[in-house]
């Protein structure tokens, strides 16, 4: 059973940085697309990075310049480093790996930039 297990989630000051890590088990399958989501309350979930096998990335507008997304030498592993975070940056973040097709999500870390 394919488990996704997210950290690095927390509390910061608005202007600082957090770095979240993703990592995929129960699988000797390699995923294709990893990537992130965030909910904030009242929110759809929505996309915040993806990155292909070969380093393809894409970024929501909002992020662009502040995150960056990378995958791990471990397989199936994905981060996120966060820079420069705002308050609008406060989220549950969710992991999520394609795998054969199917998409598995991880429970998801919670992200408070304090102002």
């Amino acid at each position: 059973q394919v488990q996704l297990v997210e950290s690095g989630g927390g509390l910061v000051q608005a202007g600082g940085s957090l770095r979240l890590s993703c990592t995929a088990s129960g699988t000797r399958l390699s995923a294709s697309n990893m990537g992130w989501y965030r909910q904030a309350p009242g929110k759809q979930r929505e996309l915040v990075a993806t990155i292909t096998t070969v380093g393809v990335t894409n970024y929501a507008d909002s992020v662009k310049g502040r995150f960056t997304i990378s995958r791990g030498n471990a397989k199936n592993t994905v981060y996120l480093q966060m820079n420069s975070l705002k308050p609008a940056d406060r989220a549950v973040y969710y992991c999520y790996a394609v795998i054969l097709g199917a998409n598995y999500w991880g429970q998801g870390t919670q992200v408070t930039v304090s102002s």
